[in-house]
């Protein structure tokens, strides 16, 4: 069975949106190895329609950078009731139907990893249904202040399992979490 998996930036006080505002010069080699980890085992990527928008306007004239060569051939599904099945950025679908059952179906096919990436909907919808297998948040050091958070207030108790952290020479923090069901 693949593992659905998400990897997102975020600040000490747990922004998680535009990271570039906060990422700063706090990224380094082994932050840099550990997504170079997560992209090797991910071979489809899951997207909302508001990280589609803006990386389909970004990465395909940014071919040469080493995220822009993974992700623009990588297969991509968008989460989207609003955007047509006409598609521009190469190798990209629109999920028709319900998301769950979609995700469900595609765990249980060959193949390596299916990844998040950035879509925060999308994350936290798939955590709550209990079909994210693994939550890994980049944490710099760093506080954003403004901007989007994961999780929110009216979000029902979820326990996790720690299942790796891994603190970096800039003081990253990279804690990859489980779900923990009951």
């Amino acid at each position: 069975m693949r593992k659905v998996t998400s990897g997102l930036f975020t600040s000490v006080d747990g922004v998680v949106d535009e990271p570039y505002k906060f990422q700063h010069d706090s990224f380094d080699e082994e932050l840099g190895a550990g997504m170079t980890a997560f992209m090797s085992r991910t071979d489809t990527v899951l997207l909302g329609r508001n990280s589609y928008l803006e990386w389909a306007e970004w990465w395909p004239s940014h071919a040469d950078d080493p995220f822009g060569r993974w992700i623009n051939p990588m297969p991509k599904y968008v989460a989207s009731t609003t955007l047509g099945d006409d598609l521009a950025w190469e190798n990209s679908t629109r999920i028709t139907g319900d998301l769950d059952d979609f995700v469900r179906d595609l765990k249980q096919q060959d193949g390596g990893d299916v990844a998040v990436t950035g879509s925060i909907s999308v994350v936290r919808h798939l955590l709550f249904a209990g079909l994210l297998d693994e939550l890994q948040l980049m944490i710099h050091p760093a506080i954003a202040g403004p901007g989007r958070r994961l999780f929110e207030p009216t979000d029902p108790p979820t326990r996790l399992t720690l299942v790796d952290s891994t603190v970096t020479s800039k003081g990253n923090v990279l804690n990859t979490y489980a779900r923990r069901d009951a």
